[in-house]
């Protein structure tokens, strides 16, 4: 058996309350439930946990380099590789501006680990 939706005469399967085109209530007094929709530009970011982030990837994707030079024939160049965790954790968020500061700190850590793997091979 099918319901037909008296506003657009669309032909509903009958287990269906609303219309499935235009979402009008196939049966009367039915309310469509309301959602509450999660913005994430309402969320404050906090800034000193942002610029932790920055010091935290910074250090461990330019360790390998700066320690690369200092003492040569070092093999400390792979452990800049530790220094992309967190650029990829920040990526993942859904927040924009997280994202934002995510890839941007994923650039300063390939940079580091490009130029960490340099001064190891040479």
């Amino acid at each position: 058996m099918t319901r037909q939706c008296e506003k657009c005469g669309f032909v509903n399967q009958d287990d269906y309350d609303f219309c499935a085109k235009c979402g009008n209530p196939l049966i009367e007094g039915v309310q469509p439930k309301n959602f509450i929709i999660f913005k994430p530009e309402d969320v404050k970011i906090n800034k000193k946990a942002l610029i932790i982030s920055y010091i935290i990837t910074i250090f461990l994707s330019w360790s390998g380099f700066i320690v690369g030079i200092i003492a040569k024939n070092t093999r400390m160049a792979a452990f800049t590789f530790f220094g992309f965790f967190l650029p990829f954790y920040l990526v993942q968020s859904r927040h924009p501006t997280i994202r934002k500061h995510g890839f941007i700190q994923l650039i300063i850590s390939l940079v580091g680990v490009g130029l960490s793997f340099y001064v190891m091979l040479h």
